[in-house]
């Protein structure tokens, strides 16, 4: 007996995107933010922004070693579930633009925005739905803020 169905399935390819996907290979999760200076695996959201405060962050390194291991792209926590964000942003308060780093006006997305062009590695961006600081959060008002 001759099953039809295996010739059906036999002709299901993946899509040029899925494909380039598929040949892109691992990538490199990067979570750097608040945490890294507080210690804590969950932020509460009432982090101080100045707690955010390294010398100097070498987004340059990170793209480097990405492509030095084989790493097909960085996925980077751009915002974590505490809500501070590492992009400078009128949405709120709890971002990078009120730390100490450069003067708060520092930008950790663009910098490694910058360096994954220069080294030929995509770059993906983690934003977590949770947001512990946001007093929009788990209202109907939170879709709008988190998309804005």
């Amino acid at each position: 007996m001759i099953c039809h169905r295996k010739k059906k399935y036999l002709r299901v390819l993946p899509s040029p995107r899925q494909k380039a996907l598929q040949e892109m290979g691992f990538y490199l999760f990067i979570h750097f933010g608040m945490n890294t200076f507080t210690g804590r695996e969950w932020g509460t959201g009432k982090e101080s922004p100045a707690t955010f405060s390294p010398k100097e962050i070498d987004t340059d390194g990170w793209a480097r070693l990405a492509r030095s291991i084989g790493a097909g792209a960085i996925i980077f926590t751009a915002k974590h579930h505490e809500g501070f964000c590492l992009w400078q942003t009128n949405t709120t308060e709890h971002s990078i633009k009120n730390s100490p780093y450069r003067g708060g006006k520092g930008d950790v997305v663009r910098s490694l925005a910058d360096s994954c062009a220069k080294y030929g590695i995509k770059l993906g961006l983690y934003l977590s739905p949770a947001d512990r600081n946001s007093p929009y959060f788990a209202t109907e008002k939170y879709n709008d803020y988190y998309c804005e």
